[in-house]
């Protein structure tokens, strides 16, 4: 196999991957911050660093270490609990309970460690202090900023100096800070909201110093991959730089940044904000989890990808299919198709790869056969039985066998009327249902789409 090749945002080229020591692979990916239901903008993270992981193991076997966050303290929880009238510890154990649950419906691998935020406050007081000690980081009235101009390279992941950053940036304004971009390292908190004893008063950290905190404590000073979706990039990834490097002495925190592009709904990007999204659970429920996760996976990760049924149906036609050569066991090596995933995670070119095992398995190649399952499971699919799948369609499908075949003697009795106009509409209206009909030698059949 040749090397892994990557697209490194801090240096905006493709690179072939060099690990720090290849016996210690190391990623670290943003997990999701716990206040509201995770959507398919989120999944596209999921699956994409899942299918990383699942190519390092591949190449460097059991010496990978995949460590995904959760952030279980932040603003937006609080204001949740607030809006929600629950507790800070219903929404966020409520929440990661869908988000597990979705990560299986993904049939994501598990990572090696799922740190949460709150299990490390006093590591985050501690890099606090250390900030400040070294002139990095001030503290006003209870809060703790890190000082932007102390790190000369701030600004290189985004590609923007200062002033370009500070005129296309939501800034938190506020009189305690001495430069605009300065950003939070710890704030108080009021009585009734979570907050720790710190050095500084009762309060609690900001988000960008929980993932250089986990990160350094399950990876190290300095670490290969750190991935994320492309709106991290400024301020959260530009920031744990900053406060990682300038606390460790470090010329480097991550060796290669790896961003997915977004999902969009009408050419808008999915957020909570714009009101536009579609839940992963609701999108499973629709569609089946192997459905959106060959979706999420069908364009390159670095490119958008426009979310509408069409889409989704294409793909579930598409694994419709490719059940038809479903095997139980197979244990083929795919060494020699993973290539095209090598460069760059090429997704498109790996399932045309799968699109071209399926049809010369079709015509009658075992090997190929075998091969073509094992592509499938790599690329996370196959992970229920044809039977399975077979029984999950039906349960879609709300109409009875009996209302089936009622229609079908409805839609004979019209073709035999010669009134094609309402035969067409039976068609399309079971087929809208989940039901394809096919005509052949005079006899209706149907089956589930």
């Amino acid at each position: 196999m040749n090397n892994l090749q990557l697209t490194n945002s801090l240096t905006r080229r493709k690179e072939i991957f060099k690990p720090i020591d290849s016996k210690k692979i190391s990623l670290y990916a943003c997990g999701p911050t716990v206040y509201d239901i995770p959507h398919v903008g989120n999944g596209r993270s999921l699956v994409v660093f899942d299918l990383l992981f699942r190519v390092l193991k591949l190449l460097y076997g059991e010496n990978v270490r995949y460590i995904r966050n959760i952030t279980d303290i932040d603003d937006k929880i609080i204001e949740s609990s607030k809006k929600n009238k629950k507790s800070i510890n219903e929404i966020t154990s409520g929440i990661t309970k869908v988000f597990h649950n979705d990560c299986e419906s993904l049939n994501c691998l598990k990572p090696t460690k799922e740190p949460k935020a709150t299990e490390h406050i006093n590591e985050m007081i501690q890099m606090t202090s250390s900030l400040i000690k070294k002139n990095f980081a001030y503290e006003n009235n209870g809060h703790v900023y890190f000082s932007v101009s102390s790190f000369k390279n701030y600004g290189k992941l985004s590609n923007k100096n200062l002033d370009e950053l500070k005129a296309g940036s939501r800034i938190e304004v506020s009189g305690l800070k001495k430069n605009p971009m300065d950003f939070v390292l710890w704030k108080p908190s009021n009585k009734e909201d979570p907050g720790w004893d710190s050095p500084w008063g009762r309060g609690r950290p900001g988000w960008h110093l929980e993932c250089s905190v986990m990160s350094e404590k399950y990876l190290g000073k300095i670490f290969d991959i750190h991935g994320g979706g492309l709106d991290l990039i400024f301020p959260h990834h530009e920031n744990e730089i900053a406060q990682s490097c300038c606390n460790n002495s470090t010329k480097n925190f991550a060796n290669y940044w790896v961003h997915n592009g977004f999902v969009t709904i009408n050419n808008e990007k999915m957020s909570k904000s714009l009101g536009n999204i579609i839940s992963i659970s609701d999108a499973v429920n629709k569609y089946s989890g192997q459905v959106v996760r060959l979706a999420l996976l069908s364009a390159h990760y670095s490119q958008p990808l426009d979310w509408n049924d069409d889409f989704l149906n294409n793909q579930k036609s598409t694994i419709d299919k490719w059940y038809s050569l479903y095997d139980e066991q197979n244990d083929e090596k795919i060494s020699d198709i993973v290539e095209v995933l090598l460069d760059d995670l090429n997704t498109p070119g790996f399932i045309a790869k799968i699109h071209e095992l399926y049809n010369k398995a079709n015509s009658g190649d075992k090997k190929k056969r075998s091969l073509f399952n094992s592509a499938c499971r790599f690329l996370g699919l196959f992970n229920i039985s044809k039977e399975e799948w077979q029984n999950l369609k039906k349960k879609k499908i709300k109409l009875s066998e009996g209302y089936i075949v009622k229609k079908i003697e409805e839609r004979t009795k019209a073709k035999n009327n010669e009134d094609y106009t309402l035969a067409d509409k039976i068609r399309d209206e079971l087929f809208k249902e989940g039901i394809l009909i096919e005509d052949q030698k005079g006899k209706t059949t149907w089956k589930y789409k």
